[in-house]
């Protein structure tokens, strides 16, 4: 289809298929098909972006804010030319506003159109207003059409109004791929203009991956019961298939599945590591314990540690295991030809740990201590984030990350990095601030905001909201930008799925924390998505 659609379909079609392939989630068997077909595209419509927005034809838009912006090239090709498109967007706004520069009543009944608009403003980076327009456009008017008995007939019919729920609770860019492709498997269905031959290879897909899936949740779940370190820990959380969730949002693709179970370990691995801190130790104690992994990490010899017998009996415990999990580590980076990344493993265990001891001495200090500033609060939690962590130790399974150079990226501390992680903790700390406070022991990054700025919880909240998109746009501008070989190419050495699996962090966290909640910490929360992808195949 792919070849053939190559000769004979109009642009389009070809644009239609291409954005099929990817949200049924197949698009990774057809790169170089995909790739063949982007360029075609790419020079018909770069032909007339040089002209300028007065000429440009029917379908741009798809063009220049797709879906999934998965070609590198193209992605930063297009930015080029984004000034441009801001132009044309404005005047295509200009035609719908009316003397009294409001829009007019004709825009208001598209919601196809209103759809696109509002998914294509979610790709949005700072200073582009007239996208931040658009977005508060058309979320008012896609709300009044759900809630409005008169607007419901805009709507057409109920498969668009099914995806303007789903857009509208979280939009498609922000999403999680594998669960956005079961999703969209489910609208295509409906689709009585679908494909039944790219109906069935997307469920043939999805049954496929979730098969391995079962598998390699099957192999997790007997490593940590083996372990049974559960009773001695009855403060920690057990958190293994959630873990596997973060896991899979990563990178979904059947080849990574190294990188899955290492990260679902060191997820786990971290989970105790966090909760030891927060939950069960002192101040002196964890300053003991942090003590004792930088040690550790330099002399890899218990032994050697005049301190260690001096940490309880649960410290050890932890301590224990996390030096299980570097030998781990340190072997499978050795088999995998990739020992020069095991040093930076371990070194980012160490930071981790010392940061994660500055916030305790932070959050137990009680709110008339001498809080820090927000923003030195923000600066240590891009490295609770953990993110630098997950990069270091999926290194080995991930098959593009081969040499040295992409652990001197991460050791620059990359803006993509900063902004995915504060996507994170400002969602994790608005979803995490009830319980805190309701158990009465931690302080949270909404405290120390309220503190400095003297504003409401209420007010504290809608500004932690704005602060996670803000650091959307940031991370939208690293994305696109800076990873492409045209573009300003600070990342253009460094592999695509080690960026991909950035982006994907804060995608996951969108759906671990969105709505004020803490899905990871209460596990009924994410239950349907676990179903969906790990338990209940689709039916052919």
């Amino acid at each position: 289809m792919l070849i053939q659609e190559g000769k004979t379909a109009t642009i389009h079609e070809k644009l239609v298929l291409i954005d099929t392939l990817e949200r049924l989630g197949v698009s990774y068997h057809f790169h170089r098909e995909i790739e063949n077909l982007l360029h075609q595209i790419q020079d018909y419509y770069l032909k007339y972006l040089e002209k300028g927005p007065e000429t440009f034809p029917a379908g741009i838009m798809e063009f220049l804010f797709p879906k999934h912006i998965e070609n590198v090239e193209a992605r930063t090709e297009i930015y080029n030319h984004r000034s441009i498109l801001k132009v044309y967007i404005a005047g295509v706004f200009d035609k719908f506003k009316g003397e009294d520069n409001k829009f007019k009543e004709t825009l208001k009944s598209d919601a196809k159109g209103l759809l696109s608009l509002y998914e294509a403003a979610h790709l949005r980076i700072r200073g582009e207003e007239i996208l931040e327009e658009a977005a508060a456009f058309a979320t008012y008017h896609l709300n009044l059409m759900l809630d409005d008995d008169d607007q419901q007939l805009l709507l057409e019919f109920p498969l668009l109004e099914e995806q303007v729920k789903r857009a509208l609770q979280n939009p498609l860019h922000r999403g999680v791929p594998r669960i956005e492709t079961r999703r969209f498997i489910s609208f295509y269905e409906k689709d009585e203009s679908r494909s039944e031959l790219l109906l069935r290879l997307a469920k043939l897909d999805f049954n496929y991956l979730q098969n391995i899936y079962k598998k390699e949740l099957s192999q997790l779940s007997r490593w940590w019961n083996e372990l049974n370190l559960m009773p001695k820990l009855p403060y920690a959380r057990s958190r293994v298939v959630e873990s596997y969730i973060w896991a899979t949002a990563f990178c979904f693709e059947p080849q990574y599945s190294d990188a899955r179970l290492a990260a679902t370990k060191t997820l786990q691995m971290l989970t105790l590591i966090d909760d030891t801190y927060d939950n069960y130790s002192t101040l002196e104690e964890a300053d003991l314990f942090t003590h004792i992994i930088q040690r550790y990490a330099e002399w890899w010899n218990i032994d050697e540690i005049d301190d260690y017998d001096q940490i309880p009996d649960h410290m050890k415990i932890i301590c224990e295991f996390t030096f299980s999990m570097y030998e781990e580590y340190e072997r499978e980076a050795a088999k995998q030809g990739k020992s020069f990344a095991a040093p930076y493993a371990k070194e980012s265990v160490k930071h981790l740990c010392r940061a994660y001891n500055k916030g305790l001495r932070w959050c137990m200090g009680g709110e008339n201590s001498n809080m820090p500033r927000f923003e030195d609060y923000s600066v240590n939690t891009v490295i609770t984030s953990c993110l630098y962590v997950f990069c270091s130790w999926m290194m080995p399974g991930m098959r593009h990350v081969s040499s040295k150079e992409t652990v001197d990226w991460l050791m620059s501390d990359p803006k993509i990095i900063a902004a995915s992680a504060k996507v994170c903790r400002f969602l994790d700390d608005l979803g995490s601030y009830q319980r805190e406070r309701k158990e009465g022991r931690m302080l949270t990054g909404v405290d120390f905001y309220m503190k400095e700025h003297g504003i409401s919880v209420e007010e504290t909240a809608d500004k932690f909201v704005e602060l996670a998109d803000e650091a959307w746009k940031d991370l939208n501008e690293e994305w696109i930008v800076n990873s492409g070989k045209t573009g300003r190419g600070y990342y253009r050495n460094i592999p695509k799925d080690m960026v991909e699996m950035v982006l994907n962090y804060a995608r996951v966290a969108e759906l671990n924390y969105r709505s004020l909640q803490d899905g990871f910490t209460k596990p009924e929360i994410l239950a349907p998505h676990i179903a969906t992808l790990f338990v209940d195949p689709i039916i052919m």
